[in-house]
């Protein structure tokens, strides 16, 4: 990697940007674009500075997925101001799933009033009816998607329900789902489902590279446990899922599409699993003791951390909280995106001159 000089200049602000709630977000006069800068993260030892977790990103989830319409979660720049207007849009997923908003919990659920079509896996073949990808308007959603897409932009598509175990309750009911996990009558039959339902995302992989070589970055959903605990074993995750994990992460790969997990939690002692599916990256959620992940799997996995900064603090105050995070984080081998209070510009500005020239150092 070629090493670009700092300049204090690179610190010019060329354009500020209104957002929700009054906030602003900042560009700077860099000398590569945060998504360039996102992509070294991803493919080489370590980025040019450290990258925040809500820079440079654009999120695209074209209506013509059937589960971005059912879950109340399109951004395409087509129908994303209808849905933000009819707050109880409801749907049906591209496996027929209905699905209800619910404004309160600002997200979508299996709609109650419908029960869940399969209560055995066994019988997944005669019940669940697959959706037919190509017949999806992807010339539609590619001409639709012109002037949303930026190409300076890190484009991330989210994957709702994902393929595996948020997939199978959707079919079957939460406590269904959890145990045909570790039911050894229904074990070959669920391994078959996540193999075709594993395809089907592969499929939806194709198109994108095809109809949107845009998109950087597919963000899959899996949520695997409550405030306190996972919902299952970690060696029902490495039977049942982890293996389909890792075909899906190679394909991506293949296709030259980065691989991040979602995966809601205190799932801590599953960072194994995300890293053996072949996930480059991973936000835990605070109930997560992340500085402990981070020292010990932050040279095999990208985390996103989080700092919390108080209202109060002085901009000296936040430079030296910058430089302090810098100095514990962005060490040879590890690698992470950071995530911190919005609007808070002197620890914006510390946090990249002091990882940029930190980085240089390596």
């Amino acid at each position: 990697m070629n090493k670009i000089p700092f300049s204090e200049s690179e610190l010019k602000v060329v354009k500020e940007i209104p957002g929700r709630g009054g906030l602003v977000t900042r560009e700077y006069d860099r000398p590569i674009t945060d998504k360039e800068n996102l992509r070294m993260l991803y493919e080489e030892d370590h980025p040019l500075w450290a990258c925040g977790g809500r820079t440079g990103a654009q999120t695209f989830c074209p209506s013509l997925i059937p589960d971005n319409v059912a879950r109340h979660f399109v951004y395409d720049g087509t129908t994303a101001d209808r849905m933000k207007n009819d707050p109880l849009y409801d749907g049906i997923d591209m496996f027929g799933i209905k699905w209800k908003f619910v404004p309160t919990a600002g997200g979508s659920m299996e709609d109650p009033d419908y029960p869940h079509p399969l209560e055995n896996a066994n019988d997944w073949e005669k019940v669940i009816k697959f959706p037919d990808v190509d017949s999806w308007d992807w010339e539609g959603g590619r001409k639709d998607a012109e002037t949303y897409l930026q190409d300076d932009k890190w484009v991330l598509t989210y994957m709702l329900n994902g393929a595996w175990f948020e997939r199978l309750i959707s079919f079957m009911g939460f406590e269904n789902a959890a145990m045909a996990l570790i039911d050894e009558d229904q074990e070959d039959a669920l391994k078959a489902l996540f193999d075709k339902t594993t395809a089907v995302y592969e499929k939806i992989a194709d198109k994108f590279a095809e109809y949107f070589p845009q998109v950087d970055m597919f963000n899959q959903h899996d949520d695997w446990g409550s405030q306190q605990s996972p919902f299952f074993s970690e060696d029902a995750a490495n039977n049942m899922i982890v293996p389909y994990m890792r075909r899906f992460t190679d394909h991506l790969r293949s296709r030259g599409i980065a691989a991040d997990m979602h995966s809601c939690g205190h799932n801590e002692s599953r960072i194994q699993c995300y890293i053996d599916g072949g996930w480059q990256s991973w936000g835990p959620q605070p109930m997560n003791d992340v500085d402990k992940l981070f020292e010990g799997y932050g040279d095999k996995i990208i985390l996103t951390l989080t700092v919390n900064l108080p209202a109060n603090m002085t901009d000296a105050e936040q430079r030296e909280a910058a430089d302090k995070f810098v100095d514990t984080h962005c060490v040879p081998g590890k690698k992470f995106k950071v995530n911190y209070t919005a609007g808070c510009f002197p620890f914006e500005e510390e946090l990249y001159r002091a990882s940029r020239k930190r980085y240089l150092e390596f």
